[in-house]
């Protein structure tokens, strides 16, 4: 057998060790539990989540809400929702963004990106641009800890190895979130995704969302 046959078996033997640890019952259960708190959430914040969008509309003219395909657990695409904050159209100036910058197109942000709106800036700033999720983990589609959802765009460009991530739900927030996000390259937020996986527990998911709230207020990365 080859070296790429072993390599192979062995990324295959992973992705089945993985799929069916986040088969099991805690996984199942953090799911359950991921979908009670959406909803609490949702509720909790209708008020705040109306005065976003308010200061969304008055801001520029523009849907409120954003809407993004990505690709969820084992390769199942799916809508994800944000707050908007970018000026309308802002998808249609990508490529000549990506193409200027000379920045990793699998990863692709700008710090003074000129399409982002002034609310839509601090939106970005405090990860309120993010609340919308919670639909997306009332859906099933999204937990609310795990690895970062992907766009299509990425995935195609994926090596072998990194596709294994695609076995967990995606997340609002991981240990990437937590460890620098944009900050970070392409490499290393798969890295941090793939840690999650092999480590993961409810625990850890605790232990994740309680470093989330200070990596909020700094605002690391966030941009």
């Amino acid at each position: 057998m080859d070296d790429s046959a072993r390599a192979t078996d062995s990324l295959s033997a992973k992705a089945d060790l993985l799929s069916r640890k986040l088969d099991g019952n805690s996984y199942i259960v953090k799911l359950a539990a991921d979908r009670v708190v959406a909803v609490i959430g949702l509720l909790l914040l209708a008020l705040p989540v109306l005065v976003v969008a308010a200061f969304i509309k008055l801001d520029s003219p523009g849907p409120i809400f954003h809407r993004q395909v990505r690709v969820g657990r084992r390769g199942q695409l799916f809508t994800m929702y944000k707050f908007r904050s970018m000026v309308d159209g802002a998808e249609e100036l990508l490529p000549g963004l990506a193409a200027d910058s000379g920045r990793d197109k699998r990863l692709f942000k700008l710090r003074q990106d000129p399409r982002i709106t002034r609310v839509g800036n601090f939106l970005r700033r405090t990860s309120l641009d993010e609340l919308p999720q919670l639909i997306n983990v009332v859906r099933g589609e999204m937990s609310l800890v795990g690895p970062r959802p992907p766009f299509l765009r990425e995935v195609q460009e994926y090596q072998p190895w990194q596709m294994v991530r695609l076995e967990a739900v995606p997340g609002m927030t991981g240990l990437w979130q937590v460890s620098g996000r944009s900050e970070l390259s392409f490499e290393e937020m798969v890295r941090l995704d793939m840690e999650y996986i092999d480590h993961w527990s409810l625990l850890l998911d605790m232990r994740i969302l309680l470093r989330t709230v200070p990596s909020l207020i700094n605002g690391r990365g966030a941009w």
